[in-house]
């Protein structure tokens, strides 16, 4: 447990440092409430596009997009709207999910995670402009976060404990009703798509010394329907320069001055 802390703190430091600050404590803002337009129901979605061999990828309005290294974990390269993704405890990995709809306009929220700060947050990728941040949602919150789908695309919940299946099946018929997308840092019953980090590998840690510069990581995705073929995947989460890209599968490229990585399981 003390080792998992370690590695979740040491991996949000990164990204505050990315963001050029030491991070700041979310505020518990209310939902807008504010509908977004243009938002399409799943079964309002037209194919077209490419895909990968006996896969079908769903039109834009049917999606929202990611960022390209993760385009290979996901059915179609992207979000499909009106789906749960659930991502295992709490990482980078929810953010860097959020990342891309975020760049490309979509509103999102942050709900159950105090810890995170704003400028952190901006600095995995997503747009201060379009987000809101719901620190502690309290006893309630399968009504805030059914308030949020409302007005927001995409979601990110960790859910301040394990839901029973009568909220889940609440939940998840609001996300199919507003056309959104929920990310549960946590574990969903009955995801859609569910991602989770297999290995990682730390690049700074010396012998007894050194800074945590990056962090290579293996991430696997299983799932129902389209996403029950499994996939796997190495990226740099977070690369040295704060960024998430595709990293090579059999040996990470490191700059000659970098100490050795180290594996962490």
């Amino acid at each position: 447990m003390q080792a998992r802390e370690a590695s979740q703190g040491a991996e949000l430091s990164l990204v505050h440092r990315a963001a050029g600050v030491s991070g700041a404590a979310l505020s518990g803002a209310a939902p807008s409430g504010a509908a977004l337009s243009g938002t399409a129901l799943p079964g309002e979605a037209v194919l077209s596009g490419t895909a990968l061999p006996g896969e079908a990828v769903l039109s834009d309005e049917a999606v929202l997009p990611v960022l390209p290294a993760l385009r290979g974990l996901l059915p179609g390269g992207a979000l499909r709207r009106g789906s749960v993704v659930a991502t295992g405890p709490w990482s980078l990995l929810c953010l860097a999910l959020a990342a891309g709809a975020s760049a490309a306009g979509a509103w999102c929220a942050v709900v159950g995670l105090p810890q995170l700060g704003v400028a952190a947050a901006a600095g995995a990728g997503l747009d201060p402009d379009r987000m809101l941040l719901v620190a502690d949602p309290g006893t309630g919150w399968p009504q805030v976060v059914a308030s949020l789908l409302d007005g927001c695309e995409l979601v990110l919940l960790r859910p301040p404990d394990r839901p029973s299946a009568q909220v889940r099946r609440r939940i998840e018929a609001t996300v199919r009703r507003f056309g959104g997308v929920l990310v549960v840092a946590g574990e969903w019953d009955g995801a859609q798509t569910r991602l989770s980090i297999a290995q990682q590998e730390w690049t700074g840690i010396g012998t007894g010394h050194g800074r945590l510069r990056a962090r290579r990581v293996q991430v696997v995705a299983d799932g129902r329907g389209g996403a029950a073929q499994p996939r796997s995947q190495w990226l740099w989460l977070p690369g040295p320069d704060g960024s998430v890209t595709a990293a090579d599968q059999t040996k990470a490229a490191r700059n000659p001055f970098w100490p050795e990585i180290r594996s962490t399981g």
